[in-house]
């Protein structure tokens, strides 16, 4: 199942829930000019995909996307607009996977984490992000998704 998660009709984050699978062949979850691309293929035994390669091109990153696979634990995600004014929080579990494209967010590890991260490069801390502090715990909204 896929959830995706707006504010003010601006797709702030892609979620691909534990239990999503599909029979055979490719489906991706991204949409074809969304700055990263998120897919999920599944193949029979000698299944061939063709040999290939990608060709160099030039491509203008506006915005860093991340793309976060929660392997093992519980992981709390806040949402934040661009003026850091806290939105909601949501709950990923394990095998689930978030794609996180507008606004701003923090992580509250819940249960001991293993995740794996995915962003576009090269990354320079200084010139990437913006840091600020994080909500108060009391005023924490959780979102069913």
């Amino acid at each position: 199942m896929i959830k995706k998660i707006f504010h003010k009709k601006k797709m702030f984050a892609l979620i691909v829930k534990k239990g999503y699978r599909k029979k055979r062949g490719i489906s991706f979850f991204t949409d074809n000019n969304a700055n990263q691309q998120i897919g999920y293929m599944k193949h029979g035994k000698n299944f061939i995909i063709k040999p290939h390669s990608h060709k160099k091109r030039i491509s203008k990153i506006f915005i860093t996307s991340e793309v976060i696979i929660l392997l093992k634990g519980i992981l709390r995600v806040d949402f934040y607009d661009n003026k850091q004014k806290y939105l909601f929080s949501i709950k990923l579990y394990p095998n689930e996977i978030i794609y996180l494209v507008h606004g701003a967010h923090g992580f509250k590890i819940i249960k001991e984490v293993e995740m794996i991260e995915i962003k576009q490069g090269p990354y320079v801390s200084n010139k990437d992000k913006v840091k600020f502090n994080e909500i108060n715990e009391k005023k924490i909204k959780i979102k069913k998704i």
